[in-house]
C-alpha cells in the first residue's frame, strides 16, 4: 500500500525537520537528520512505484506529471536564494519544512487506485529480502541499473563543481545560472512528450542514448569550452539525465512485477542517487583539486562504462 506508507514516511520526515530547526547541538541535529532523511529518501521511489502503477491501470502519462518536480526545482531555487538572501541562512531550514508541509499535503491527496485483480488473492503480502536479491540476480535489471546508475553518477562532478568551475574561468554567476536554467528547460521539454518518445524509441534504446550524450558532453566540458558551446552541451542534458530517468523508470513498469515494483524503485534510487553518484563524487574530488576541468574526461570515462553496459542490455533485450 504505497499511499499508506508515503503518507506515514511524509509525517516522520516533517516531524524531523520540526525537530531539527529546534536543534543547537551537533549531535541532536545529527539524530534529526538521520531521522528525517531515512524518510525522506525512501518517498522519492515509492513515488516513482505510485507513479508507474497509475500510468499501467489509468494511462497517465509519466514524463508530464515528472516534468512537475523540474519546474519546482527551479521555483524552489529562486524563491529559496530570494529568502535567504534577504532572511539569512537560518531561513533555509524552515523553508524545507514548508516543503515537508506541502508533501504531507500530497500525500493525503493521492488517491486509492481499485485495480482489477489478476487471480484470487492468496494472502497477505510479505516483505522479503529475496525479493530484492532476486532483482539482482536477474543479468537484465543488473544491467539496466549499471548502465542507468553510471550514467547518472557521471553528472556528479558537473553537480558539485560545474558552477565554481564557470566562475574560474570567467563566467558571470549571471551566466552560470542561464546555463543550469538551459538545461533544465530542455529536460522539461522532453518530459512535458517522454510518452510519445518512449512509445518510438523504447526505454532501452533512452538508457544507452543517454549514456552515450554523457560521453560526447563530458568529453567536451573536459576542453573548457566556450560560452557558445557551453550553451548546446546544456541541451545535452535532456538526455544525459532525462533520457536516463526516463528509460529506467519505464524499464522497470514494463519489466518488475507490481508486487516488486517498491523493491525495484528502491534499488534503483539507491544505486543511481546514492551508491553510484557518491562514489563517483568521492573521486571527482580530488582528481578536480589536481586537473580542474579535466575532470570532466574522467566523468566520460564513467559514462563509457554505463555506456558499454547498456548496449549489452540492448543485446540481452533484442533492443527492446
Amino acid at each position: 500500500d504505497h499511499r499508506k506508507f508515503l503518507i506515514s514516511l511524509a509525517w516522520i520526515g516533517l516531524g524531523g525537520f520540526v525537530a531539527m530547526a529546534h536543534s543547537r547541538s551537533f549531535w541532536s541535529i545529527l539524530a534529526w537528520t538521520i531521522v528525517s532523511s531515512l524518510a525522506w529518501t525512501t518517498i522519492l521511489p515509492l513515488t516513482e512505484a505510485a507513479a508507474m502503477r497509475a500510468v499501467k491501470t489509468t494511462g497517465l502519462d509519466y514524463g508530464r506529471m515528472r516534468l512537475w518536480g523540474s519546474l519546482s526545482f527551479i521555483a524552489a531555487s529562486f524563491v529559496g536564494g530570494w529568502a535567504v538572501a534577504r532572511l539569512g541562512g537560518a531561513s533555509a531550514i524552515w523553508l524545507v519544512t514548508a516543503g515537508a508541509a506541502l508533501t504531507v499535503a500530497a500525500t493525503h491527496g493521492l488517491t486509492r487506485l481499485q485495480e482489477r485483480p489478476s487471480k484470487a488473492p492468496t494472502g497477505r503480502p510479505r516483505l522479503a529480502l529475496r525479493d530484492a536479491v532476486g532483482l539482482l540476480r536477474s543479468r537484465a535489471f543488473l544491467l539496466m541499473l549499471i548502465a542507468a546508475g553510471l550514467t547518472q553518477a557521471s553528472h556528479a562532478a558537473f553537480y558539485t563543481f560545474g558552477t565554481l568551475h564557470w566562475r574560474a574561468l570567467g563566467l558571470s554567476t549571471a551566466w552560470s545560472g542561464a546555463l543550469w536554467a538551459v538545461s533544465i528547460v530542455a529536460e522539461v521539454a522532453l518530459f512535458a512528450y517522454s510518452a510519445t518518445v518512449v512509445r518510438r524509441i523504447g526505454p532501452v534504446r533512452l538508457i544507452v542514448l543517454g549514456a552515450g550524450a554523457a560521453v560526447l558532453r563530458w568529453l567536451i566540458m573536459g576542453l573548457d569550452p566556450a560560452l557558445l558551446v557551453l550553451l548546446p552541451l546544456q541541451l545535452l542534458h535532456a538526455l544525459t539525465f532525462g533520457a536516463t530517468h526516463i528509460g529506467a523508470i519505464h524499464y522497470i513498469g514494463r519489466g518488475v512485477p507490481d508486487t516488486q515494483a517498491g523493491t525495484a524503485q528502491a534499488l534503483y534510487a539507491a544505486i543511481t542517487g546514492g551508491i553510484a553518484t557518491g562514489g563517483v563524487t568521492l573521486m571527482a574530488g580530488p582528481v578536480y583539486a589536481a586537473c580542474a576541468g579535466r575532470v570532466y574526461w574522467a566523468m566520460a570515462g564513467v559514462a563509457a562504462a554505463a555506456l558499454l553496459a547498456g548496449l549489452a542490455l540492448a543485446k540481452a533485450r533484442g533492443g527492446a
